[in-house]
């Protein structure tokens, strides 16, 4: 199978917020599949070494450092898209070093249709923010890091 095939699978999965998607094409086979972090699964089968060495290439996922002693990361308590602001076009809820209260708004993440408000249980200076606009998130995504 082709990697440009397998970067294009990628993308349509990243795009459309499933979790995973599988394609079989004769002999060869290939599984993507969107792991919350931590939990890692092999992402092709090997049904070719071509297929699932291009596959293995073509992974993005970014595997977060471990957090210092100092910091607290907030993680997504459910599944589905992640939102900076209030609306499109808005300023963010927050930036990286803002300071944050216990009980303020960090962000918000659409669930079926539902707009549920994040916020931090935490109060300090934001060090990261790991998801962008418009991101699926899974449960347990790191999403904040708070100093």
């Amino acid at each position: 199978m082709d990697i440009r095939k397998v970067k294009k699978l990628i993308e349509l999965l990243e795009e459309s917020g499933i979790a995973e998607i599988e394609i079989k094409e004769g002999e060869e086979a290939v599984r993507i599949s969107r792991m919350p972090t931590g939990a890692h699964a092999p992402v092709a089968a090997p049904a070719a070494p071509a297929a699932s060495g291009a596959a293995a290439a073509a992974r993005e996922e970014p595997v977060p450092p471990k957090p210092r002693p100092n910091e607290h990361v907030v993680t997504a308590p459910m599944v589905g898209t992640f939102y900076a602001a209030p609306t499109p076009g808005a300023k963010p809820f927050i930036e990286i070093g803002d300071e944050v209260k216990a009980g303020q708004v960090l962000c918000i993440i659409e669930a079926m249709k539902m707009m549920n408000q994040i916020e931090a249980d935490k109060a300090g200076r934001v060090t990261s923010i790991m998801a962008k606009n418009g991101d699926p998130v899974e449960f347990g995504q790191p999403l904040f890091v708070i100093e």
